[in-house]
């Protein structure tokens, strides 16, 4: 994988490429955004060409926004609960926008650069860790079974492709990867016929969110993300920006807002919530995603599939083998729990991290309760009323 030297030799941090690894890098988070957006579309019958357009368009503006691999990812425990749940898109619509309101409150305020300042490295980083685990246990539980014993196989030969080609400039991994599930999906599922049926212009749909969805998606949606918010979209990504990007100085607040405005415009135009998170820019580094530029690949391919393909998106994207997506999850997950390295030589601060990202995928609010575990550990260790690592 190349290194944050390499990142910044030769050209300017805030200059768009379009390069082999920008598109190698822009497949790099399809396998956590894809399962996510289906489950939601068909759980609670969303307007696939609307939800499909906005995501697309929020992923082009962030690129331009930031000039980085900062991509758009659905809110991770809103779309659990609406899948498990079957939650109606009124609810869905209401929560996105309180949560924006909520997040507009904590940004506008300065309370978020006040979190992000009481919050330590140790702590964050076992945040990243407890993500890590979670996308590399729903890799290995869900996506690479997902085909039986055929999707073993299939895993494996996308698994050591990637392995051979991963960090090669001139060979873009994750677009041969994409490409080989694509292939599969053709040979032994996909009727040609379908494509050519869902085809068809299709703009978004507007919605008005009604007070009581509002009120009803803050208690059912928003109150659960808040916290998974706060420490990953926020508090995560701020911190590995600065781990992958030193040169650029992002903060929480610069997150914040773009966090909160991006979900006071989706419900109105039938988008699904959504955020900023470590494991997608996680993702697109991984892969090659050094600029802004893979983010716009990546939002162009979600904006012509909503305005052309949209209806027919939930058939298409089931025949798209879901070992490969498993894989693409599985190194997004790989370069999440390998941030932890750089605690290795402070064994205290180094166990309170694999501590926070234990609590953190293993427990209800997990990341509520990692957070506030953490920061208890983090003081008592500091006080030295406790002795970790010893």
């Amino acid at each position: 994988m190349p290194t944050n030297a390499q990142t910044v030799i030769g050209e300017p941090p805030a200059r768009l490429r379009f390069n082999r690894q920008e598109w190698s890098g822009a497949f790099g988070d399809m396998g956590t955004d894809l399962p996510l957006l289906v489950g939601m579309i068909l759980a609670a019958g969303l307007d696939a060409a609307s939800v499909l357009t906005v995501f697309g368009l929020m992923q082009i503006a962030t690129a331009l926004r930031y000039r980085m691999p900062m991509p758009v990812q659905p809110l991770k425990a809103m779309a659990a609960l609406v899948i498990a749940q079957k939650l109606p898109a009124g609810t869905l619509y209401g929560g996105g926008l309180a949560i924006g309101i909520a997040m507009l409150f904590l940004t506008a305020t300065g309370l978020i650069e006040w979190i992000s300042r009481v919050v330590p490295k140790p702590v964050v980083r076992g945040i990243q860790f407890g993500l890590g685990l979670q996308l590399a246990g729903i890799a290995l539980r869900d996506y690479v079974p997902g085909d039986g014993a055929a999707g073993w196989w299939l895993a494996g030969v996308g698994f050591a492709m990637t392995l051979l080609l991963i960090g090669r400039q001139r060979v873009p991994a994750a677009v041969v990867l994409v490409g080989f599930g694509i292939a599969y999906a053709f040979v032994f599922r996909l009727n040609p016929l379908t494509l050519v049926e869902a085809a068809g212009f299709h703009l978004p749909a507007l919605r008005h969110p009604s007070p009581a969805d509002v009120w009803t998606g803050f208690l059912a949606l928003a109150l659960p993300q808040i916290p998974l918010s706060i420490a990953n979209s926020v508090l995560a990504t701020r911190q590995l920006a600065e781990d992958l990007f030193p040169e650029r100085r992002i903060t929480a607040r610069r997150i914040g807002w773009t966090y909160s405005v991006m979900n006071l415009v989706n419900p109105f135009m039938g988008g699904v919530p959504t955020c900023h998170g470590s494991g997608g820019m996680a993702g697109h580094y991984a892969f090659g995603g050094r600029t802004g530029g893979s983010v716009i690949i990546y939002g162009a391919l979600y904006l012509t599939l909503g305005l052309f393909f949209g209806p027919g998106f939930q058939t298409v994207i089931q025949v798209f083998p879901l070992p490969v997506l498993g894989v693409l999850l599985l190194f997004e997950a790989i370069t999440l729990l390998a941030l932890i390295r750089d605690l290795s030589a402070q064994k205290g601060e180094f166990l309170i991290a694999v501590l926070v990202g234990a609590i953190a995928a293993s427990v209800p609010f997990g990341y509520l309760v990692g957070l506030l575990a953490g920061l208890v550990c983090y003081h008592l260790s500091r006080r030295g009323w406790v002795r970790l690592g010893a």
